[in-house]
């Protein structure tokens, strides 16, 4: 059996320092965090990836987590890519397969169309840019507003101004006790504010149709909208249907009532180990 304990992975990049782990043996697979989540909020914590035989290599993006803050408030998708670049080099990663969800998928996604060759297979998941609709005032305003709730009262700011009466009560206490758990993991919580405020202004890419040039296998998992009405059902279909042989996973629609996919670390780490081998199995790694 693989080796599970991590060890800590220090990369320098443009100013910036990541903090980061690694685990396990064999192929690569990256995971990439949301905004305002640090890189535990990928698989929960699972362990699953390394056990079943794979290298697993986890990191902090900047100003989140343990990572440091950027510069000049450096937070768009342009430097996030550099960084997963510069964290691949210092691994000393060739190809990997990339798992991304959120803003780690948006960034997983610039990085593969700016360099096709180092990635095996490409997992989006929850993705929520589309390139043809920007987002309005009304919404820029609320991440605007977690931002100042965060910098001026920390968590609970941030909290109070989620409005966590949007969220249907069936999820409302599993949302905030993850919400909580996640943002007292940060040592610069002001970067992170810095971070709502810059990165829903930023473009991964320009235009839907670039997703055509995907060229490896992919997978992309959605959430259904009562769940996460953040992350909308119809951009995952949208990715899944703009990239090539690209296939969708998403929870069964009740009753009962089940939770997304993308919240459960254990069954998200079985579809990511599926798609390490068929990227894997491609290039007989």
């Amino acid at each position: 059996m693989a080796t599970v304990e991590p060890s800590e992975l220090v990369v320098r990049s443009q100013g910036v320092t990541l903090a980061g782990e690694q685990s396990g043996e064999g192929p690569a697979i990256v995971l990439l965090h949301g905004l305002s989540a640090t890189r535990r909020y990928v698989v929960m914590g699972s362990r699953s990836l390394e056990r079943s035989g794979h290298r697993v290599i986890a990191y902090d993006a900047r100003g989140h987590g343990r990572s440091s803050p950027a510069a000049d408030d450096r937070y768009d998708y342009r430097h996030l890519a550099l960084d997963l670049e510069a964290l691949l080099d210092a691994a000393e990663v060739e190809q990997a397969v990339l798992a991304g969800a959120s803003m780690g998928a948006h960034t997983a996604v610039r990085f593969t169309l700016a360099h096709p060759e180092r990635v095996l297979g490409l997992a989006i998941i929850t993705p929520a840019f589309e390139p043809d609709q920007p987002l309005t005032e009304q919404e820029l305003a609320r991440w605007d507003a977690l931002a100042r709730g965060l910098r001026e009262g920390g968590v609970e700011g941030f909290v109070a101004a989620y409005e966590l009466e949007r969220v249907p009560e069936v999820w409302r206490k599993t949302t905030e006790t993850v919400m909580r758990q996640r943002l007292g993991a940060h040592e610069h919580p002001e970067a992170v504010a810095d971070a709502l405020e810059a990165v829903p202004r930023s473009r991964p890419f320009e235009d839907i149709g670039e997703l055509g040039e995907i060229a490896i296998p992919t997978l992309v998992v959605a959430s259904r909208d009562g769940a996460d009405p953040g992350h909308p059902l119809a951009v995952g279909e949208r990715y899944a249907a703009s990239i090539p042989g690209a296939r969708l996973i998403v929870e069964d629609a009740g009753p009962p009532v089940r939770s997304p996919i993308a919240w459960q670390g254990g069954q998200l780490s079985r579809v990511l180990s599926e798609l390490v081998a068929e990227s894997t199995a491609i290039t007989g790694m």
